[in-house]
């Protein structure tokens, strides 16, 4: 199967007022729920799908507790979870208060197995 792929016209992000290109942009293909994933790994383990299911429904909850905690969450091959905050900027370290976060964010780090998945990729234009 194949990464499906549109192109979209937009100004450079740089530079809003230059010239705009052209651009590949990624198309879902559809979704995959939670209780269908743990059916999939079920189906090829011998862990029932109801404890896959419950299992990753709690991994999500710790994730979320051990997040919120300030800590990087590491699964193994799989990759890890880290919070990552944005602030004003400010003219002193003093000005610098809790009040200048902005927006935070969850980053994900691929393991080596998912990193090297897209070295293998193949993609595919929407036909109009």
């Amino acid at each position: 199967m194949a990464i499906k792929y549109n192109v979209i016209q937009k100004a450079y992000p740089g530079d809003p007022t230059g010239p705009k290109k052209f651009y590949a942009n990624s198309i879902a293909d559809g979704e995959i729920s939670l209780r269908r994933l743990s059916k999939e790994i079920a189906q090829t383990s011998s862990v029932s799908e109801s404890d896959v299911y419950a299992s990753l429904i709690d991994l999500a909850k710790m994730l979320a507790k051990h997040l919120a905690d300030g800590k990087i969450v590491r699964l193994g091959d799989f990759g890890s979870f880290q919070i990552s905050i944005s602030s004003e900027g400010a003219d002193s370290i003093s000005k610098v208060t809790s009040a200048s976060i902005k927006n935070a964010k969850i980053l994900f780090r691929p393991g080596i197995d998912l990193r090297e998945t897209l070295a293998t990729l193949k993609y595919e234009k929407k036909k109009s």
